[in-house]
């Protein structure tokens, strides 16, 4: 018994060190591309991050950022106020939820969202070239599954679902021209309707 008790500690330690090892290098990858991409629009990481959770959440609660963007409530509210103040949220209140505070995306914020999927250029960024080659011997880029299965414990299957939602309304609302991503909607009004 002691034995297997050791051998699991042991296995506990290595796997924990792998993951953290691995995830830090992976973000620090992420990090830097990512900050490139959007630095031409006086954004950082987590202002990005709040337009995209908006973009696809109409009527985003503070809380659902905090939850979805994987930070802290007092971050997404301070960092979603510093979009307000730019013009490119608007805060709210439910009539019948006054608890919580609600963000949607100003015409100038979608606009400043969409023009930055506009400039993503792939080759600029690392994890992505470093998939390739996966993309190359498979046919298609890895799809995290057991990430995805490890997340789903810890942070809920609310969380997972949001996810794939993202995804999936992602893939709904863009296609690809010329090597450049288009929205489906964008020849639509924006109407940015009560929340």
């Amino acid at each position: 018994m002691e034995q297997s008790t050791e051998s699991s500690l042991k296995q506990s330690v290595i796997f924990s060190h792998k993951v953290a090892q691995l995830s830090k290098a992976l973000w620090k990858s992420v990090e830097k591309d990512w900050q490139s991409w959007i630095k031409p629009f006086d954004l950082n990481i987590n202002e990005h991050h709040i337009l995209w959770i908006a973009y696809h959440q109409d009527g985003a609660s503070i809380s659902d950022i905090a939850k979805y963007g994987v930070m802290h409530v007092s971050t997404a509210f301070n960092f979603s106020k510093k979009l307000e103040d730019r013009g490119l949220l608007l805060f709210s209140k439910k009539e019948n939820d006054k608890r919580n505070t609600y963000v949607q995306l100003t015409e100038e914020g979608k606009a400043l969202f969409l023009q930055t999927l506009e400039c993503y250029q792939p080759d600029t960024y690392g994890v992505f070239q470093g998939a390739l080659p996966i993309k190359g011997l498979y046919g298609k880029f890895p799809e995290f599954s057991e990430i995805m299965s490890i997340l789903r414990h810890i942070y809920g299957n609310e969380f997972i679902d949001m996810f794939e939602e993202t995804l999936q309304k992602f893939d709904e609302s863009f296609y690809e021209e010329d090597g450049q991503l288009q929205s489906t909607t964008k020849e639509k009004e924006y109407v940015t309707e009560g929340v």
